[in-house]
């Protein structure tokens, strides 16, 4: 589990979740949010520091995400990204 500091409107980013099974290593939330996310020496996104940008990139990079690998939870364990309930999770990071 991954805890950050980042909001959207008033609801607070606390969980940033990549499903590695869904990763192919495309970099675009690398691109977006390269002080949250970096590649690992498998080419799978990981969280390298929760809070390392602000939460309106951590979304752009959530959304950037090619394969959907990237969820987004608050404080109370809803998905903030993506809003829809068939996207099933991954490692907790």
């Amino acid at each position: 589990m991954t805890e950050s500091n980042a909001s959207i409107g008033k609801r607070k980013i606390k969980k940033i979740i990549v499903d590695r099974d869904l990763c192919i290593g495309a970099a675009s939330c690398v691109a977006m949010a390269g002080g949250t996310f970096e590649l690992d020496e498998e080419n799978k996104a990981v969280v390298k520091l929760p809070a390392g940008d602000n939460d309106e990139k951590i979304l752009l990079a959530a959304k950037s995400c090619p394969v959907f690998a990237i969820t987004l939870e608050d404080e109370d364990g809803k998905r903030v990204y993506p809003e829809d309930e068939d996207t099933t999770g991954g490692e907790h990071l």
